[in-house]
């Protein structure tokens, strides 16, 4: 395969780069029928406990409607439940057992795709890249 001429467009190089990435994280973690977006989702909902949507979209940088979305097949599959939040207006999210255990089942998946990109890439090279991505959303 002849190798893609580098776009001078930013957005278009970000957005190339994260379908690879993705398509990356997609194959390793297939063996549990997740793609790296269920992935992220259960791991931040892992890390933060019980969380409003809004706070979700918020460590996730997507809007609601998007994370709404991608909230929808995770609840059908018993892996999230949404329940009543703080007050009548917000609703909580938090994993369930089930999506608990799928996260502990994925997690090594994850590190394998996450060792498969460093050997790639190079492992300084990613940490870079990784913290100036933070940069970019304003994490950093």
């Amino acid at each position: 395969m002849e190798a893609l001429a580098a776009t001078p467009c930013h957005c278009l190089a970000v957005r190339q780069a994260a379908r690879q990435v993705t398509q990356l994280y997609d194959r390793c973690l297939a063996e549990v029928g997740l793609r790296a977006t269920q992935y992220s989702v259960l791991a931040v909902l892992g890390r933060l406990g019980p969380v409003a949507v809004h706070e979700l979209a918020l460590n996730l940088v997507m809007d609601r409607t998007t994370t709404g979305r991608a909230l929808r097949p995770l609840e059908r599959d018993g892996l999230v439940h949404i329940g009543p939040g703080r007050d009548a207006r917000t609703r909580a999210l938090n994993l369930t057992p089930k999506g608990r255990a799928l996260l502990e089942t994925a997690r090594p998946l994850w590190s394998r795709a996450q060792a498969a990109f460093e050997a790639d890439y190079g492992a300084s090279e990613a940490e870079r890249l990784r913290l100036a991505l933070a940069r970019v959303v304003g994490r950093a």
